[in-house]
């Protein structure tokens, strides 16, 4: 990992493979404090030669406004291309895709459902269409750079080797040899010919054959003798290896695997309509034998239900888990804290603190994340310690405006605290508390007034009215219930709390003035504009 971040923002974490045009790493952009995907061009492919390396950084920025320009939820953005500081290496840098490869779930004992390997084709066609618009050739379409991402839908990575349709441009970029995978190249590509559109055809049906048949089209002992075959021998028919096959859709995948360019379907917008009668109609429920590999994401999701909203986030779950705790709902007993963890632990709220001050919050909350599953299997889910760091991570959370992760975690604190220090205490309220207000800024306000005013009650009993904790939790309804039109009844809250802030504070105090400003602008609302 470089000493210094590239571009003086973008830093790099993990490695996440390599390729043609050099490294991909997983990295963060401490600007906008956002996991980012860096490419960077290899040093070694800048150095060969000066007249190569300007063709690289040609080809590079190329890949940039080329990837920009294909508009699809299906094509990872691009966020920025350049030069690093240093002027040695060309770096690109993409939105992240979590996801898995198609080629997880190739499994010859196993091929994939019918309306999953179409989804997964329909998504890919799709994204083609927009890309051959531009116009943009992929060239090396295969399964390991088709993704599925969490919510189903389909990435395709990896366009940088695509060429612009233009003279200019094809002569640029022609080095006389084929580019692409040879277990999914296209005839042409084998024979160095003109490549068009209906190269990635070519491949889209090398992809839809290895999902139905769970096997790739062609194998053999070396890349020549593949390339041969995709040159020369005709493809297995996917009723042969697999009888369950419509006709339908054995006739497609035969028609993309023809040899020569013209005689394949015309385009993808083809392709998807023979693929539509293979897709699952809006509202229609997965049928006995259709699910997907167990735990994989269901591309068949965007077809089933179309421009959906997000599904509603059940307890404990999420992109980021809450550690759950003990099953039988024992709090777990105190133990002590090995040395070396006590250290970690030091150390990752150390470095979650120095991360807060440069307001990086989401790099500051995974810094204790990863600190929290050791501890919890080293201590207990509900050891105090463990306790402390989900609370400040869920803090961190919210505090930089990530209120989905935030929410599922202060309400799982909130149970825990309860059972090791009971349901009244300070922990367990003030996690209800926070919970509500995720609610209220995921718009749940019903639901966090309700929370709120049962934490306050709860206050009152312990504290009194005019604790800190009360006072907030009181302004905190009040200016809720404003938000939300009911002036009348904010009105009956803030009133009393300015009274109160007026006494114990003194008026110059903010929150007093705060609540004053808030009464002025409902007093205008209610009693009419001054005359």
């Amino acid at each position: 990992m470089p000493e210094q971040p590239i571009a003086g923002r973008y830093e790099l974490l993990e490695g996440l493979g390599s390729g043609g045009m050099g490294e991909v790493w997983r990295g963060y952009d401490a600007v906008l404090d956002r996991p980012v995907a860096v490419k960077l061009i290899s040093r070694q492919a800048m150095a060969n030669a000066p007249q190569l390396a300007q063709e690289f950084t040609k080809r590079f920025h190329r890949e940039a406004r080329i990837t920009a320009r294909i508009q699809h939820p299906g094509v990872p953005q691009v966020y920025d291309a350049g030069l690093d500081d240093a002027y040695e290496r060309l770096f690109l840098v993409m939105e992240l895709v979590e996801g898995v490869p198609l080629s997880a779930y190739v499994r010859p004992d196993r091929p994939l459902p019918v309306s999953w390997a179409a989804a997964v084709a329909a998504q890919v066609a799709t994204v083609l269409s927009h890309a051959h618009e531009v116009p943009v050739i992929h060239r090396d379409l295969k399964p390991g750079n088709i993704l599925v991402a969490r919510d189903g839908t389909v990435k395709v990575l990896d366009f940088g080797i695509a060429a612009i349709l233009r003279t200019d441009v094809t002569k640029l970029t022609s080095t006389g040899s084929p580019m692409g995978t040879s277990q999914y190249m296209s005839p042409e590509q084998v024979r160095g010919g003109r490549i068009t559109p209906q190269a990635d055809l070519y491949a889209l049906g090398c992809v839809l054959h290895e999902l139905l048949s769970g096997r790739p089209l062609f194998s053999a002992d070396n890349e020549y003798a593949l390339m041969f075959q995709h040159v020369s021998a005709a493809p297995t028919p996917l009723r042969a290896l697999r009888p369950d096959v419509p006709t339908a859709l054995e006739e497609l995948v035969l028609h993309l695997l023809l040899k020569a360019p013209e005689a394949r379907p015309a385009d993808v917008q083809e392709v998807y309509e023979r693929l539509r009668p293979f897709l699952p109609p809006p509202g229609q429920k997965p049928a006995p034998g259709e699910a997907g590999p167990d735990g994989a994401p269901d591309p068949t999701g965007i077809f089933r239900n179309p421009y959906a909203p997000r599904a509603r986030r059940q307890a404990g779950t999420g992109a980021q888990q809450p550690v759950q705790p003990d099953l039988n709902g024992v709090p777990a007993a105190p133990a002590p804290v090995p040395a070396r963890l006590r250290e970690e632990i030091k150390e990752a709220y150390a470095h979650s603190d120095a991360l807060l001050e440069e307001e990086r919050f989401a790099q500051a909350a995974e810094v204790l994340g990863e600190i929290i599953e050791p501890a919890a299997r080293a201590l207990g889910s509900e050891n105090r310690q463990v306790l402390e760091l989900r609370t400040q991570r869920a803090a961190i959370q919210l505090l930089g405006g990530d209120y989905r992760a935030a929410l599922p975690e202060f309400d799982a604190l909130a149970d825990a605290y309860a059972r090791t220090g009971g349901t009244t205490g300070e922990q367990a309220r003030a996690c209800r508390a926070q919970a509500a207000r995720c609610r209220a800024e995921l718009g749940q306000v019903t639901a966090a007034l309700t929370a709120l005013r049962g934490v306050l009650d709860v206050v009152r009993a312990v504290d009194g009215d005019v604790s800190e904790e009360a006072v907030e939790l009181r302004r905190d309804i009040g200016m809720l219930l404003l938000a939300q039109g009911q002036a009348a009844e904010a009105r009956l809250i803030l009133e009393p709390l300015h009274e109160d802030l007026r006494v114990v504070f003194g008026p110059g105090d903010e929150m007093t003035q705060e609540i004053a400003e808030a009464l002025a602008l409902i007093r205008l609302g209610l009693d009419g504009p001054a005359t």
